[in-house]
Formats: C-alpha cells, sequence, structure tokens
C-alpha cells in the first residue's frame, strides 16, 4: 500500500483531501502542527472505517524538527504521495507589513515545502513512482490586495513545481500545483460574505473542500501519469 503525507491535514481542504486518499487506497499520514487533536481525530476516525492512517505533529518551517519526524516516517517505508498543504496567511497591505509578518507566511507555505519535500525525494525516486501535490491559492495568479506575502510565497511554489516536475519526470514522479479560489473553510468563512462572492464567482458560491480533494485524488492517481509540471485552477470561473 502507498503511503501519502498530507500537510496540513488538520484543516478543511486537508482533511478532506486525507479523506479522498484514503478511500483511494492510499495509507494517509495526517500533519498538524498546533491542532494535532484533529488531526488524531480524523486519522481514528479513518481507522474505524476500515482505512489505513495515522496523526504526526511537527512544524514544517522547523528544518530539524521536521527531518526528525520524517526519519521516523521513513523507518516504514518511502512516501509516495506529498501533498504540501501546510499554510498560513497573516493580511496586511505592504506598507504595514511587518518583517515578522513576511518571513512567517513565506517560512510555512516555502520553505515547508522544501523542508517536507526535499527529504522524501530520494526515497520516492528509488520506487519509480511518485506524486508531489502542492496546494496553492488563487492569490499567486491574479494577485490580492493586503497579500503579498502570501501571493509571493504561493507564486515561488508554481515556479518550483514547474522546476521539479522537469527534474522528475523520468523518474516516474509528477509534480502539480492545485490552485484553489474561495473555499469554504475557516480561513475564508470571515472574509468572503455570500453578496461579496456571487460577485466575484461566476458560479456564485464557494467550493468545497470535497471538490479540491477530488482533483488531488486525481492527480495522485495513475490515471493522471502524464500530467505534471502543471498549475491547475480551482476557482469556479474567477479567472
Amino acid at each position: 500500500m502507498k503511503r501519502a503525507l498530507i500537510t496540513g491535514g488538520s484543516g478543511a481542504i486537508g482533511a478532506a483531501i486525507c479523506r479522498q486518499l484514503a478511500q483511494d487506497g492510499f495509507a494517509v499520514i495526517v500533519h498538524a502542527n498546533r491542532n494535532l487533536d484533529a488531526a488524531e481525530s480524523l486519522a481514528t476516525s479513518l481507522s474505524a472505517e476500515g482505512y489505513a492512517a495515522e496523526a504526526i505533529q511537527f512544524d514544517v518551517s522547523d528544518a530539524s524538527a521536521t527531518q526528525a519526524a520524517l526519519d521516523k516516517l521513513l523507518q516504514a517505508g518511502p512516501i509516495q504521495v506529498v501533498v504540501n498543504n501546510a499554510g498560513i496567511h497573516d493580511d496586511a497591505v505592504f506598507p504595514g507589513m511587518s518583517a515578522e509578518q513576511w518571513h512567517r507566511v513565506i517560512d510555512v507555505s516555502l520553505h515547508g515545502f522544501f523542508n517536507v519535500t526535499q527529504p522524501l525525494s530520494m526515497p520516492m525516486i528509488r520506487t519509480r513512482w511518485g506524486r508531489i501535490i502542492t496546494i496553492s491559492s488563487i492569490a499567486a495568479i491574479t494577485g490580492n490586495r493586503g497579500q503579498v506575502n502570501y501571493a509571493a510565497a504561493k507564486g515561488a511554489l508554481h515556479s518550483a513545481t514547474k522546476s521539479l516536475a522537469l527534474e522528475l519526470a523520468s523518474r516516474g514522479i509528477t509534480v502539480n500545483a492545485v490552485a484553489p479560489g474561495i473555499i469554504t473553510s475557516e480561513m475564508t468563512k470571515d472574509v468572503f460574505d455570500a453578496d461579496a462572492i456571487k460577485q466575484l464567482v461566476p458560479m456564485k458560491r464557494a467550493g468545497k473542500p470535497e471538490e479540491v480533494a477530488a482533483l488531488v485524488g486525481f492527480l495522485a492517481s495513475d490515471a493522471a501519469a502524464y500530467i505534471t509540471g502543471q498549475v491547475i485552477s480551482i476557482n469556479g470561473g474567477m479567472i
């Protein structure tokens, strides 16, 4: 059974991805940083339903802690699906943005991508099969006021995705990014009201975490073996 690590697996989108991949036959590793209880609850629920699941806690922005956690996981064998979903936003207009706001968002999204993906890449290469999927944002494509830090981090991940895809294509490993628009979650519930969503989204509704998860599930499948180096938007027609 192939193993899948989903960072930020305790959040709405992450949890939906964990459930999708578990249903697709992967042994899922539900990652959390601060919300370990939610990750453990999800893993317990999935296990009770007959799926293979476990929870793990570490800060993706802490390189040494991440390495230690991954080394322990790798003792049980390679991880062949990595979903880089961990991310935060700390919004402010750029003239008023603090250095701490800038660095923290970059650290989690961009440095976290490196800290998680790089140590898992060589074990994955040895299996000649793998899926690296990074959850980005529409903000990386269109920009967004008050999110220069967030857009910069996610935009850098698009470039990293395309470059890493070229390096790993001959090894049977695909590398793609998924860029959601407005998706129902704790992160967006206080940002967009119903009227704003109707104005911004041609489909007149927010997306569901399960819809993002379905796309991730497809990209992780054998059916998507010829799709790599792509940034795939899921946003109800916003762009």
